[in-house]
């Protein structure tokens, strides 16, 4: 919540990136969520957010967190990949496209 207070991780086309720092950490975490139904997220382009990737990444790791937020960013750029995790109709399948594009 203090991160969004900063302002909205909605990057636009349905998409946010909401993410922090946790001490006691050890690694970056992502969690991967695409809601069936979009949520009002305050996006940069007002549009409601459907896919979330929530990254947690280790406190005093600047440099670890911004190249984690970058790549995801890159990866979510990609129209067909974004089309292709709103098509998951499982866990399972949402898992196998993201290790697909990995």
């Amino acid at each position: 919540m203090n991160r969004e207070k900063l302002g909205s991780t909605g990057i636009g086309r349905g998409i946010a990136i909401p993410h922090g720092r946790m001490s006691g950490a050890e690694e970056p975490l992502a969690l991967v969520l695409v809601s069936e139904t979009p949520i009002n997220f305050d996006a940069i382009d007002n549009r409601p957010v459907d896919i979330f990737v929530a990254l947690i990444v280790p406190d005093g790791d600047n440099q670890q967190h911004l190249k984690t937020l970058a790549t995801i960013a890159d990866k979510l750029n990609n129209k067909d990949f974004c089309k292709q995790l709103r098509s998951a109709k499982s866990d399972t399948e949402l898992y196998q496209v993201i290790v697909e594009q990995s």
